[in-house]
C-alpha cells in the first residue's frame, strides 16, 4: 500500500528494500498532533508497519509523559523519558508555533502532502486551530483524519476532560475490576490509551483499504470511552439482560474451579492455577497425592466447586506452599492445568519466552529497551527499530522533503516565529 504522493517517504537513513521486503505501510505519510499516551501509540503502531510518521511538537513545551521519570544518573538520554522514547521510536519530529498564523498555514501545508492525521486534543482544539477535517478534507480528499478525544466530537460529553483514571471509573471498569468489597480498582499501565490506541489504528488500516477502492478518505471520530465499554461488553450485555450489577469476581472465574493465586514456599511466591472442567480436576487431584479432602463429593463438579470455593482455596494453598513455583508448574503443566508461576516485571525482560516483544535499540550514548510488534510477517518485514526523535530533529529535513521548501524559506519561518 503506497502513497499518491511523488515526494520520498520513510525514515531517513533506514537501509533500502525491495518491494517484497518493504513493510507494509511504506509511503505513507502521517502528521502526528497527538500527544501523551493514546495517539501516539496508535502512530508508534502504524510507524511499526512502515509508515512515515512526522511529529508535530513545541521547543517551548516539548513533551516528557511517561511513568518513569529520567534518573539523573543515567548515561542514557536526559532528553526524553524512558516511556516516551519507547511510544515515540520511528518517528521524526518537526517543531511548528501553531499559536503563529505563519505555524497554522505551515501545518496546513504538510496535512495537504500527508495520508492521515492524527490528534487526541480536546473536541474543539483543532477547530480552533483552523486544522480540523471540514479545513483540511477539501484541500486534500484522500486524507484520512483521526480524532481520539475522550468522549468523541458530538454528544453532551464532548467537552469533557478525560484521563485514563476518569474514563476506567466512568465506563464502569474500575467497579468489575478487583474483588467483592475492594476499594474501585484500576488497572495499571493507562488501560484506556492502549486500548484506544489500538482500536485507531485498526480504523486507519479500514480506511486506508477503502481508500484503496474509492480514492477519498474518511473522518474517524473515536471516543476512548467507547473503546472501553467494547472491552468490558460481556459484561454491559450481561447487566442489561438481568438487570443486575455483575459481581466482582476477583481472581476467580465462571467457569473455572479452583481458580486464584496461590502461595508458594518462599517469600512472597505465588502461582496462578486454574482448572476448568472434571478432567483438569482430576487431573490436579492425582499430581496432590489424592488428598482425602480432594476426593469429597462437593468437590466431584464444578459447580460444587465454585460454591465451595473458600473451602476448596485454602485446601490448595496448603498444597501448594510446600513446593517453590517452579517446582508447582513442573508437577502440573505436564498433566494439561494451566498453572504459571507469578513473575515480577523484572523477570520478563530478557526472558528466552519473551519473543519479538522486547528488542534492544541502538539509541546513543547507550542502548534502550524497546517494545516490538508482538506478531511476524511471512512474506513481509516491519520497520527496522530507529530511535525517538529528539524535539524538531527533523523540522528542516521534512520541510525539504514533504514540501520542497529551500533553505532560505525555512530560515525566513523560523526567524517569522512559525517554527520553534
Amino acid at each position: 500500500m503506497t502513497s499518491a504522493k511523488d515526494s520520498p517517504a520513510g525514515q531517513k537513513g533506514q537501509p533500502s528494500q525491495t518491494e517484497s521486503e518493504s513493510p507494509q505501510l511504506t509511503g505513507i505519510r502521517i502528521l502526528d498532533f497527538s500527544h501523551i499516551l493514546a495517539g501516539p501509540f496508535c502512530t508508534r503502531l502504524l510507524a511499526d508497519l512502515g509508515a512515515e510518521v512526522l511529529k508535530v511538537e513545541t521547543d517551548t513545551r516539548p513533551e516528557r509523559m511517561g511513568a518513569t521519570r529520567i534518573d539523573p544518573a543515567s548515561k542514557r538520554r536526559q532528553d526524553r523519558p524512558p516511556s516516551f522514547l519507547n511510544i515515540n521510536r520511528n518517528k521524526r519530529s518537526i517543531t511548528i508555533n501553531l499559536k503563529t498564523e505563519g505555524g497554522r498555514a505551515l501545518a496546513t501545508q504538510l496535512a495537504t502532502k500527508a495520508d492521515i492525521v492524527v490528534e487526541n486534543f480536546s473536541a474543539e482544539v483543532m477547530k480552533r486551530l483552523g486544522l480540523a477535517y471540514e479545513h483540511l478534507q477539501p484541500l486534500n480528499p484522500r486524507l484520512i483524519y483521526v480524532s481520539m478525544s475522550g468522549f468523541g466530537h458530538n454528544g453532551p460529553r464532548k467537552d469533557w476532560t478525560s484521563m485514563n483514571m476518569s474514563l476506567q471509573a466512568y465506563t464502569g471498569l474500575m467497579m468489575v475490576t478487583g474483588a467483592e468489597g475492594d476499594l474501585p480498582t484500576a488497572i495499571s499501565n493507562s488501560w484506556n490509551d492502549y486500548i484506544g490506541g489500538l482500536h485507531a489504528c485498526h480504523a486507519v488500516l479500514q480506511a486506508l483499504a477503502e481508500r484503496e477502492r474509492t480514492g477519498t478518505g474518511r473522518n474517524l471520530d473515536l471516543a476512548q470511552f467507547e473503546c472501553s465499554v467494547a472491552t468490558i461488553a460481556p459484561l454491559v450485555i450481561a447487566s442489561a439482560f438481568n438487570g443486575e450489577v455483575p459481581p466482582r469476581q476477583g481472581s476467580r472465574s465462571t467457569h473455572a474451579a479452583p481458580q486464584g493465586c496461590y502461595q508458594c514456599a518462599g517469600k512472597d511466591d505465588w502461582c496462578a492455577i486454574s482448572v476448568e472442567n472434571d478432567g483438569q480436576w482430576k487431573a490436579l487431584v492425582s499430581r496432590m497425592g489424592s488428598p482425602a479432602w480432594a476426593n469429597e463429593g462437593r468437590f466431584s463438579s464444578l459447580a460444587g466447586r465454585i460454591r465451595h470455593h473458600d473451602e476448596l482455596d485454602r485446601n490448595l494453598e496448603a498444597w501448594t506452599r510446600q513446593f517453590t513455583p517452579l517446582e508447582i508448574e513442573n508437577r502440573l503443566k505436564p498433566a494439561g492445568i494451566a498453572c504459571e508461576r507469578m513473575r515480577r516485571m523484572n523477570e520478563i525482560v530478557g526472558a528466552p519466552d519473551a519473543g519479538n516483544v522486547y528488542r534492544w535499540m541502538e539509541d546513543p550514548p547507550s542502548r534502550t529497551l524497546a517494545t516490538g510488534l508482538p506478531f511476524e510477517f511471512s512474506t513481509s518485514t516491519v520497520a527496522p527499530l530507529s530511535p525517538a526523535p529528539r524535539v524538531g530533529e527533523h523540522t528542516k529535513a521534512a520541510l525539504e522533503e514533504w514540501l520542497g521548501l529551500s533553505a532560505a524559506k525555512i530560515a525566513e519561518l523560523a526567524a517569522t516565529g512559525a517554527l520553534e
